[in-house]
């Protein structure tokens, strides 16, 4: 029996992050598109070990893009609630501290970064994701963009702060202008979870 994924508990309630994501979205966002990730993910695993057991090796080859879709969904999801926070709780405050620092010597200021980083998620085609990350080998960090659930470790990063830019994220709410979600979605973020990740990565 292959063990199941389960939905990771949320930090937080629905209404918690409004105005900048409604309850609505974060509702449907938690409960039907990540949920469907994992059932999905549990399917395609399962099915991935009876084809194993049967050295089905052409089926096992098929499953591999579901497993990584919707691997990468929860992988990316899981990482992404926790780096929001209530601007009542401390969002979008970033202290001075490594993070700021290491934010400081690549891009030159966090509002320099956070011009880069929202170009580029912004810029994204269809669906996908805008990340900062850690170079291990470079111990460096670095925006990079993923299409899909693509998860950023198929990039060789350490994921630290993602920003999710497929259309159930934000168009109930801001329709087609992606641009203003991303531009508000800067007054959520959980800077003390980003700058933890990146300290774990910098070990």
């Amino acid at each position: 029996m292959v063990e199941q994924y389960k939905l990771p508990a949320l930090p937080y309630d629905f209404a918690e992050l409004e105005p900048v994501i409604s309850a609505e979205i974060m509702n449907l966002h938690y409960t039907k598109h990540h949920q469907g990730y994992v059932n999905n993910l549990n399917k395609a695993l399962e099915q991935y070990a009876e084809a194993e057991a049967k050295q089905e090796l052409q089926q096992m080859v098929a499953l591999l893009s579901a497993i990584k879709f919707n691997g990468g969904g929860n992988i990316n999801h899981s990482i992404f609630w926790t780096n929001l926070i209530s601007e009542k709780k401390g969002g979008g405050l970033l202290e001075n501290g490594k993070l700021s620092d290491a934010i400081n010597q690549e891009f030159g200021s966090l509002d320099a970064f956070i011009a880069d980083m929202s170009a580029k998620a912004t810029a994204i085609q269809g669906s996908g994701w805008g990340w900062l990350g850690y170079n291990k080998a470079r111990k460096r960090i670095e925006i990079a963009t993923c299409d899909n659930q693509d998860p950023l470790s198929t990039k060789g990063l350490v994921p630290l702060l993602g920003i999710d830019v497929w259309e159930h994220a934000y168009y109930l709410q801001y329709k087609n202008v992606r641009a203003d979600y991303v531009k508000g979605i800067w007054k959520i973020i959980n800077w003390k979870n980003v700058e933890q990740r990146f300290l774990d990565a910098a070990k």
